[in-house]
């Protein structure tokens, strides 16, 4: 837990500064590590960008009601849609939840009325402009 942990702060570090921080031999941390990927505990590496340098401006959560009948093709629609970087299917009053990401609120309102407005079988949607976001660091440690 604590190696997951450590990996989801910085997943570039490298595996001696790594074992140095868990006090853990370098080559049983190593190996541990690829235990931990060939079990699929852990799924890639990646990055995070700071998306304001890349012209990316505002972020929103959009609500969205649908028709079930429909539902497979408004899917493959969002998935097409390429502001929305993620779905999610929900309990409570929306029957999905999208991350949608614009320039600026000039460009996600075009989204949300002329792109994600027009799949046909969307009955309603509700969009929540994100206006500050703090992110924890994720920890898989137990407290006891």
């Amino acid at each position: 837990m604590k190696i997951l942990t450590e990996l989801t702060k910085d997943g570039n570090v490298s595996v001696p500064n790594l074992s140095k921080r868990l006090e853990i031999n370098t080559s049983v941390l190593y190996s541990r590590i690829k235990r931990l990927l060939k079990k699929k505990l852990i799924k890639k590496f990646t990055i995070v960008v700071d998306e304001s340098l890349i012209g990316i401006g505002v972020r929103a959560t959009m609500g969205i009601n649908r028709d079930p009948k429909q539902k497979e093709q408004i899917h493959k629609a969002l998935l097409k849609t390429p502001e929305v970087i993620m779905m999610s299917e929900v309990t409570g009053r929306f029957d999905m939840l999208l991350t949608v990401r614009a320039k600026n609120l000039e460009e996600l309102h075009s989204v949300a009325i002329e792109k994600i407005g027009k799949i046909e079988g969307i009955q309603n949607t509700e969009t929540f402009v994100e206006l500050q976001r703090t992110e924890k660091d994720q920890s898989y440690e137990l407290k006891e």
